[in-house]
């Protein structure tokens, strides 16, 4: 009752003043980037060392499909480990490859010191439809229960608000989320999604399914929609026709698409701070500017220069 009060004061209060007045920058936040290309992978480091000072909890380095990135997934996350304070976080499929060959790259993870993995089923390159390696973990269940009786690793786990596209319904959904929890995940972080109820409904559903483990919205600030489309077609997540008509004529001017991405991004942000929401993981794509003004306007600011060495 206590929260549900909470909640209601919030919401009275971002409806009552400015959206983004006084607040208090009482919010947790990671960052998602993705090292496909040997040009991508040198952006990648320009926007780590932007949102760097943002203080996040971890930042996730992703595979490409069916784990086409693998190696300079590898060599991202070991660098991260080595030359930042910032927890790294390497994503494991278990597309097309081995129990024996997971297990490897998961313990050399371990012995470059990285301690936290985003264990995910995977898609198979192309969109076909998902099968598991003959010799290889099942599905993302297994490969938790794998990774926890390799090391001691903090894991993350896939959820989905709309319902993953393979699954038969949103109870069934719920339920393969449960398991990979009690398998031995920490918490899940889930795809993106464009409407603030469609995850306050889920995050409550989840509680009332008996999931205590949190579960971190997956914001993913949109400034190329066609893009956005392609990626939403893939893992079933609805774009409303409201955002898509406000990206409309901007084509040509990317400033300006830069500008309605952020308004559209931070106030879903601000909507979930309002039910309570306080920790939130962003799909950089690579990009900075959008998420860090994003976390700008949610009162976080960058870590002082004394605090850093205080740290230090």
């Amino acid at each position: 009752m206590t929260s549900n009060l909470n909640s209601l004061a919030e919401a009275r209060r971002a409806a009552a003043s400015p959206l983004f007045a006084n607040l208090e920058g009482d919010i947790g936040v990671s960052f998602e980037f993705f090292p496909k290309t040997e040009k991508m992978e040198a952006q990648l480091w320009d926007t780590f060392r932007t949102l760097e000072p943002l203080g996040p909890s971890f930042v996730s380095v992703t595979y490409g499909a069916g784990g086409s990135t693998r190696e300079r997934t590898h060599a991202t996350v070991a660098r991260i480990a080595a030359e930042s304070r910032v927890p790294p976080a390497a994503h494991l499929t278990c597309v097309e490859a081995s129990r024996a060959e997971i297990d490897e790259v998961a313990q050399a993870y371990w012995e470059a010191g990285v301690r936290h993995i985003v264990a995910l089923r995977g898609d198979v390159p192309g969109g076909a439809p998902y099968r598991a390696h003959p010799d290889g973990y099942a599905n993302a269940i297994e490969l938790v229960a794998g990774l926890k009786a390799i090391a001691p690793f903090d894991i993350s786990v896939a959820a989905y608000p709309e319902v993953h596209p393979d699954a038969d319904c949103a109870e069934s959904d719920l339920d393969n989320l449960k398991r990979k929890l009690d398998a031995g995940a920490t918490r899940a972080i889930t795809q993106f999604f464009f409407s603030p109820d469609a995850f306050l409904r889920f995050r409550d559903a989840a509680a009332a399914a008996g999931i205590t483990a949190p579960i971190v919205p997956g914001i993913l600030p949109v400034s190329n929609v066609s893009q956005t489309r392609r990626i939403a077609d893939m893992c079933g997540t609805a774009i409303p026709s409201w955002m898509v008509s406000l990206f409309d004529g901007l084509d040509d001017l990317p400033a300006a698409r830069q500008l309605v991405a952020a308004t559209v991004a931070a106030e879903m942000c601000r909507r979930l701070y309002a039910g309570g929401v306080r920790d939130f993981h962003f799909y950089t794509l690579n990009r900075a500017e959008l998420s860090y003004a994003i976390c700008h306007l949610l009162g976080l600011r960058p870590a002082t220069a004394s605090a850093t060495e205080e740290a230090a």
